[in-house]
């Protein structure tokens, strides 16, 4: 199982492009709270699944290897998949840094600006 958390734990490096406290500063944003799925249709009020990723991925990321949990790694494990298959969407033709197609991704964590 070693194995499979220091393959995970490299995905996540990678996939995870912002630093914890970059992440706080723009899930502290409106941008960051407008964006994603939130509530069972997908349009209730409240926190968006990505925000909530956001908050969970910064305290992974605050966390000592030797103390993550077999729950933090299934969310390493999701966060990526997540990235990978938003980035192979593409997002929108046009003025992809304002838009939401980036600010979902910036919710898990990656910023596709960079």
């Amino acid at each position: 199982m070693a194995d499979d958390h220091d393959q995970i734990a490299k995905d996540f490096a990678e996939a995870v492009n912002m630093a914890p406290a970059e992440l706080e500063k723009f899930l502290d944003s409106d941008d960051s709270k407008r964006v994603g799925w939130k509530g069972a249709d997908g349009d209730g009020d409240g926190e968006s699944v990505g925000h909530a990723s956001g908050r969970r991925i910064v305290a992974i990321k605050r966390t000592k290897k030797a103390d993550l949990t077999e729950q933090d790694y299934a969310h390493m494990k999701k966060v990526v998949g997540y990235v990978h298959r938003h980035l192979a969407q593409g997002g929108p033709a046009k003025d992809k840094e304002h838009s939401d197609w980036r600010y979902s991704l910036m919710n898990w964590g990656h910023d596709p600006a960079r």
